[in-house]
Order: structure tokens, then C-alpha cells, then sequence
């Protein structure tokens, strides 16, 4: 899930059998037709999205009250991030009650009601579950803390304090980076490889399972429509607790991710939930090769259905990335589930810094077009798009000065380990800057009025100042504002299955400014073109696609010249995407 947990994974989403009654006819080898594959799915943060009751906190009555907005953006599925009762030390994945809501996020009423409006709009709920780890404030480890010989003691991972320090275990928030915890109670360790505050779950106990299944089952008989698995590639652990090799914490995954029994583990969460609730599943971490992600994915394991590529995230660097790199990582998943099996299509999330900070150009020159030209790749390649709420606007990252303004728990600890170790402070704040979760987690901007129209209390977290021209009611009268391109690049990928389930070919592999591909149905062919570039690029069609008859300009993020839509040598001006329907 978190910063540098998703630098080092690939995400593995997967998807179970869905609410479909029927099955449409087969559009391409191995593939059927399920609304998973054509939706899009918007990923929204509750405690940023909309605060009703002026408490500074978003809450599940500020989203109901937004609902014909997410309806407007044509989004056909949500995701929340957890909404479950928590002490909030990692912002709700620290989960101290799964069956309650977070008293700052409301009532389950206010679920109930929100699950209702979502579904009456036509837009599917997915539910965030975290099961890899609980809270430290969760009554099982309350209750497994207490006594050695306490019924809950083995829900949890302790080490007895008389047998000796047990083997290193990187822990990617502890502030001593220690996934060890010491805890004088009962005179022993417990592990956590998160914070201190989130122990992991033994998921060897069968009666663990049992517990994570009724969860599920209860949130599945109130109707949702799909869970996300949060970081459930590390729940199987080698409990032999064998030593790894110095410097193993640098590739941690290696090590953490699809441990013993994880795929026992998963035809068991099938069996006894995905396939009785016809749930949409998506679980992070896909392993570290095409293997597991098969292994995990594949439909005849009857595990799980859709595989997620997270490598590509990692590439985002302050001094820029590599284009032929990014086009070689999305060619090359594509290619791996080309005939068996899904992808997701992703570049940013509550984990990530701001999409157009990231991958584009938030400069006020460049800023909406690069912000357009990113939401084009995101929206015409193969795959089913997953979209980050406040991208659609191009909301940027805030840049704060102060270790104070933060929140991110993972920031906060790691500043504190370079301070206690004499660590470059000046250059960790500066690097915050362009990679902190918090970036990604301002609250969303709604207008120009106080706070961004967000509360009228204090928010949680810094609003972008930005705000005042960076906000949904300007650009939703504005026609070629980013909002509203983003709401045509919805209704043209649901208008065109073609963008869906179309075979994607790469041109041009080794240009180091244009992204170009084509996506080929049947006997429909279309032409996808992005300047990943702040120059002026020129690219030939004709060397590449010998059409037959004139493009068709489908859609562009600049106003095209008739004379240049017809032409094949396009002049591509910086961070212009162009799609063409072409004939041949």
C-alpha cells in the first residue's frame, strides 16, 4: 500500500466472478466480456473528498452529497479507502473494528445510504480490506497481548523475549525500521511490518481466516460490490523465521511477497466468499514475476481474476524518467495477459504523489495539458483504468516546508530515524516534497470559497493554494477545462469497445518522447499519439500505419487544425495526445 511499498511491487488486481446473469459473446481469444473490464473505477479518499459537518474531516454524508458529481464524471465503479473504525495512525489501515464506521466518517446508516445513492446512479462500490495487519486497538490483539494463554493469542506473530532477540524483519514505518516490537506485558515480540501500531495477523490460524470470511461476507450481504485486499501478498509468511541476507530490505519484497501457503489462501477466500457473492476482488501484490501474478490470476486456479502492473509508479523521479522505460513496462505486461487474463491501468493513488507532479508537468504553462495528455493513456489503453480522485482537475502537489504540516505516518517516522541517525534532513525535505503520500491527500477543491469549498472548519491537512484556480466548479463551465475532458475520455471509452478490449500494438519503441500504439478490434483500428515532451515532436504516421482512407480526430487536448487532422505527418505540440479512428 504505501510509498515504499508500492515503488518495489507490482499490484495484483484481481477480480472474481461478477453480478452479470448473463455472459456476452467472446470479443478477443480467451477474453469474455464483464462489466469489470469496461468500467472505470475512481478511486476516492473519504477523509479529502467533501466534510459535512465542519469537523474538518471528509466524511461519508460529504460524498453522498457529491454523488451527481461522480455520476457526471462517468465513472462506473468507486473505490474507498477505508472507512472502518480506527485510531487513525496510518489514516484508517489500521483497522480497529471491521464492522463499524469511523465515527468521523459517520454512522452505518450513512453507509447504507451512501451504498444506495451510489448504486441508484449506476455506479458500483468497492470496499478497501485490510487483512494483512489490524490496529494495536483492535480487541483480538488487545486480548492477544494479555496473556500467553489467551484464545487470541496466536491471531498475532509473538516471539518469546527468553529465546533471544528474533531474526531481523524490516519494518517499512517503524521510525527504527525494526518489525520487531517489544512488549513487556507478556515479556515478548510481536511483528508488524508496518508501523508499530498495525501488528500482522497469523493468517496460519485457521481460525483467523474464519474471522476475515464473516468480515467479508458481512459487508458482501450489504450489497457492495468488490473488495480491495490491501497488501495481501504479504499475509503468508515463512514462520520458520529464516534469516535473510544483509541488505535484503532494499528489495524486501523478494522476501515478504507470496510466502508458504498464500495460494491456499486465496482458493479459500474464493471458495468460501468470492464465488458464493459474485464480488469484484482486488488484492496488492502480484509477487515478483509473470509466474505469480499467473499463478495468482490465472481463472482455471480459481484464486483470483485480474492482474494489476504497479512497476511502472516507480519510474517517477524529481529529475524526470525515461519514456522508452515507461512504454516498455506497460508493452510488456500488456504482452504477458494479452490472451490470458486482465490488466489494470494505473499511474497514480492515495500512495502516490499527484499524477501531473509525477508524470507530466504542473508548471502554470504546462500544467493542463500534460494533465490531459496523462489522463489519455490512462483512458485508451488496454486494461480497466483506475483513476485517483482530484486528477481529473490536474491538482498538483502542495510542497510544504514544514515537517509539521505532514501527516503521513511513514514521513513523519522516517524523519525522526534521520534525525536520531544524523541523517540529510535538508535533502529529505526537499525530496518529500516531490514524493509524500500528503501530496496526494490534500483536500479535494471544490470552489474558490475558504478551505476550497472542502469544510468550514479546519482541515485536516493543508489546502493546496492553488485552489483558487485549480477547482471543479471553475472548470465545470469551462468546456476545455481538464474536468470536462476527462468526462469525454469516460464517455468515449464506454462508447468505443474498442478502447476495452481492443489488442494493443506499440510503435515507435525507442522514441524517447512519443508514446504512440494502436488498439485493433475486429475490423476497427484506432491511432493513439502522446507527446510525453514539453517540445514541439514531429511524428510520421505513414511509417509506421498506411491508412487508407482519412484519420478520424476522435479526441485531442488541443484545438486541431482541419488541414492537420487529415494530414499523416503530424506536428505533435508539447504534451498533446491525439486519438484517431482509422480505416483500413
Amino acid at each position: 500500500m504505501y510509498k515504499w511499498l508500492l515503488a518495489v511491487l507490482l499490484m495484483g488486481v484481481v477480480f472474481a466472478a461478477c453480478n452479470s446473469e448473463k455472459k456476452e459473446k467472446q470479443t478477443t481469444a480467451d477474453t469474455e466480456a464483464q462489466w469489470w473490464k469496461e468500467a472505470v473505477v475512481y478511486q476516492l479518499y473519504p477523509r479529502s473528498f467533501k466534510d459535512s459537518d465542519g469537523d474538518g474531516v471528509g466524511d461519508l454524508k460529504g460524498i453522498i452529497s457529491k454523488l451527481d458529481y461522480l455520476k457526471s464524471l462517468g465513472v462506473t465503479a468507486v473505490w474507498l479507502n477505508p472507512i472502518y473504525e480506527s485510531p487513525n495512525d496510518d489514516n484508517g489501515y489500521d483497522i480497529s473494528n471491521y464492522r463499524a464506521i469511523m465515527k468521523q466518517f459517520g454512522t452505518m446508516e450513512d453507509f447504507d445510504a451512501l451504498l444506495k445513492g451510489m448504486h441508484e446512479r449506476g455506479i458500483k462500490v468497492i470496499m478497501d480490506l485490510v487483512v494483512n495487519h489490524s490496529s494495536d486497538e483492535h480487541e483480538w490483539f488487545k486480548q492477544s497481548r494479555s496473556s500467553r494463554t489467551n484464545k487470541y493469542r496466536n491471531y498475532y506473530h509473538w516471539w518469546p523475549a527468553e529465546k533471544g532477540k528474533p531474526t531481523p524483519r524490516y519494518s517499512l514505518f517503524d521510525v527504527n525500521h525494526d518489525a520487531w516490537m517489544y512488549d513487556s506485558v507478556t515479556n515478548a515480540y510481536y511483528l508488524h511490518y508496518f508501523s508499530r501500531k498495525q501488528p500482522d495477523l497469523n493468517w496460519e490460524n485457521p481460525e483467523v481466516r474464519k474471522e476475515v470470511y464473516g468480515i467479508m461476507k458481512f459487508w458482501a450481504d450489504k450489497g457492495i460490490d468488490g473488495f480491495r485486499l490491501d497488501a495481501f501478498q504479504f499475509a503468508a509468511k515463512d514462520t520458520t523465521w529464516p534469516a535473510f541476507p544483509v541488505g535484503y530490505e532494499k528489495n524486501f519484497s523478494l522476501y515478504y511477497a507470496v510466502g508458504p501457503h498464500l495460494h491456499n489462501y486465496l482458493k479459500e477466500i474464493n471458495t468460501e466468499v468470492l464465488s458464493k457473492y459474485h464480488v469484484m476482488s482486488v488484492a496488492e501484490g502480484a509477487g515478483n514475476s509473470f509466474k505469480d501474478a499467473h499463478d495468482m490470476v490465472d481463472a482455471s486456479r480459481k484464486e483470483l481474476n485480474m492482474a494489476y502492473a504497479f512497476d511502472a509508479v516507480d519510474l517517477a523521479k524529481k529529475d524526470g524518467y525515461s519514456v522508452i522505460k515507461l512504454k516498455e513496462i506497460f508493452t510488456k505486461w500488456d504482452s504477458a495477459f494479452a490472451t490470458n487474463g486482465w490488466l489494470s491501468i494505473f499511474l497514480a493513488n492515495h500512495d502516490q504523489a499527484r499524477l501531473v507532479t509525477r508524470f507530466g508537468d504542473d508548471s502554470p504553462a504546462f500544467r493542463e495539458v500534460s494533465s490531459k495528455m496523462l489522463s489519455t493513456f490512462i483512458m485508451t489503453m488496454r486494461g480497466t483504468p483506475y483513476y485517483y480522485n482530484g486528477d481529473e482537475l490536474g491538482m498538483t502537489n502542495i510542497r510544504m516546508d514544514k515537517i509539521e504540516d505532514y501527516n503521513d505516518v511513514a514521513t513523519l517516522n522516517e524523519y525522526k530515524h534521520l534525525v536520531a541517525t544524523g541523517g540529510n534532513i535538508p535533502q529529505f525535505m526537499d525530496n518529500i516534497k516531490f514524493s509524500c503520500r500528503d501530496n496526494g491527500r490534500t483536500p479535494f477543491q471544490w470552489d474558490n470559497s475558504t478551505n476550497a469549498g472542502f469544510t468550514t472548519g479546519k482541515p485536516w491537512l493543508k489546502i493546496n493554494p492553488n485552489y483558487t484556480t485549480i477547482n471543479a466548479a471553475a472548470q465545470d463551465k469551462d468546456p476545455n477545462s481538464t474536468l470536462n475532458y476527462f468526462r469525454a475520455l469516460t464517455k468515449l471509452r464506454k462508447d468505443n469497445k474498442v478502447l476495452v478490449y481492443g489488442k494493443y500494438e506499440l510503435l515507435d519503441k525507442n522514441n524517447p518522447n512519443i508514446y504512440a500504439y494502436t488498439r485493433t478490434l475486429g475490423t476497427e483500428k484506432w491511432l493513439v499519439l502522446l507527446n510525453f515532451s514539453k517540445n514541439n515532436i514531429s511524428f510520421d504516421v505513414n511509417e509506421w500505419i498506411a491508412p487508407k482512407n482519412t484519420p478520424e480526430l476522435k479526441i485531442s487536448n488541443y484545438k486541431v487544425d482541419k488541414d492537420e487532422q487529415t494530414r499523416h505527418n503530424y506536428v505533435l505540440k508539447p504534451y498533446e495526445a491525439r486519438v484517431y479512428k482509422l480505416s483500413y
